[in-house]
Formats: C-alpha cells, structure tokens, sequence
C-alpha cells in the first residue's frame, strides 16, 4: 500500500528527500494547511500526519487546518501520529505508536507515548 496524500500542493520538502513518501500506509493530510518536512528527515511505515481534524458537533464538517512542521533530521517512528499544529525542532526521534498532540520545538531529543513527552535529551 502506497503512502496516501491529500492535497499534496500543500507538502513542502527538498526534492532530495523522497524518502519522506517511502513508508508504506502513510497518510498524509493537508486540506487548508500545510505539512513542512526539513531536510533529512525520515518518516517510516504507517505514519499519519494530518493538518486538520473533524468537527465535534458536525463530523462530515472539518475545522480549520494549522500547519504541521517536522524540522530537519527528524525520525518519526512507525505508526505514529502527528496532529496539527505540532511543530518538531530538529533532530526530534519520535518513538514507534506515539501520538503527538503538541509541539516539541527546542528538537534534540526523543519522544514517545500518547500523548508523547520527552523521554531523553540528545
């Protein structure tokens, strides 16, 4: 199963760096806003990075998207999830299964759980 893109004008990455789109199951969800991939930064199997969510009171409606960005060096663990608004410094390692509801923008240092939080400085 190929990654999966909505609104992929909206992805912003260095050519170089397809192996962002190598993993397999990934869903990458960009409807009103926008997802940033730094350079260098490697996204394994089944990850999922949306911009936007459902409505709670209408969920055949969504709100209004924020940006996503994954800062240079990066490494997001098999079948994570990355909500929006979440900003990653560099060098940010995100542990596989996590889900990160909030933004880690200092980087350097690894992340895992639901919700994730830091587990080590690097």
């Amino acid at each position: 199963v190929l990654p999966t893109v909505d609104c992929g004008h909206n992805i912003i990455f260095d050519v170089d760096d397809l192996n962002n789109f190598a993993g397999k199951g990934s869903y990458f969800q960009t409807f009103d806003a926008s997802i940033t991939i730094g350079k260098g930064t490697w996204i394994a199997k089944n990850v999922g990075i949306i911009t936007s969510n459902h409505d709670l009171l209408n969920p055949s409606q969504h709100v209004k998207g924020e940006d996503v960005v994954l800062g240079k060096e990066c490494w997001i663990g098999m079948n994570s999830t990355v909500l929006p608004g979440v900003v990653l410094g560099d060098k940010t390692i995100v542990g596989a299964g996590s889900v990160i509801t909030k933004s880690f923008k200092d980087g350097n240092c690894i992340i895992a759980g639901n919700p994730a939080r830091v587990i080590k400085n690097i």
